[in-house]
């Protein structure tokens, strides 16, 4: 099981888009919890991550948080980024088979005009990152984001794609 993190400052609408995309992982058991790192937000986010069930931190210690994890893997994700394509049987394999940290591949279907892809930074997070929890614990520090956690980290491709937040953005 993994414990999904996502860290938002007023992103209610792209929050709430992401997690109607994980309904699937938890109904097939596969997504333990949600997490939501809240740095501030002054909209709705706290009551729709309330509806949703999820955990609410707010502007907590990072380090704590990933301990306190239910799953044994994390899957780091952007408000407004939306996992698709057979992503809970894509992500069930890779945990049953262990290994290293995962991204999954961005969607074809969904994907930014050319001179938007070609000029901008590449967020760690754009793709997904799943994470084992126990490497997570070995290189989270308190005052850190989920970016920062996620970046540098060396990852392999799954088959299965995600729609980055960067595409809600842009519509």
């Amino acid at each position: 099981m993994i414990s999904v993190f996502i860290e938002c400052k007023d992103q209610e609408n792209a929050l709430a888009v992401t997690l109607a995309s994980l309904v699937s992982g938890a109904v097939e058991g596969l997504v333990a919890e949600v997490v939501i790192l809240d740095r501030g937000s002054r909209d709705g986010t706290a009551m729709l991550a309330d509806a949703a069930g999820c955990r609410f931190i707010t502007d907590g210690d990072l380090r704590e948080a990933v301990r306190s994890a239910r799953g044994d893997w994390l899957l780091l994700i952007e408000p407004g980024a939306r996992p698709i394509l057979g992503w809970v049987d894509q992500i069930g394999q890779h945990l049953a088979i262990g290994g290293q940290a995962a991204r999954m591949r961005p969607s074809r279907e969904y994907r930014l005009p050319f001179f938007s892809r070609w000029r901008r930074r590449l967020s760690a997070l754009e793709h997904g990152a799943l994470i084992p929890k126990r490497q997570a614990i070995a290189n989270a520090r308190p005052d850190q984001s989920l970016e920062s956690l996620a970046r540098g980290l060396a990852m392999k491709k799954l088959p299965c794609e995600i729609v980055p937040a960067a595409v809600l953005a842009f519509s």
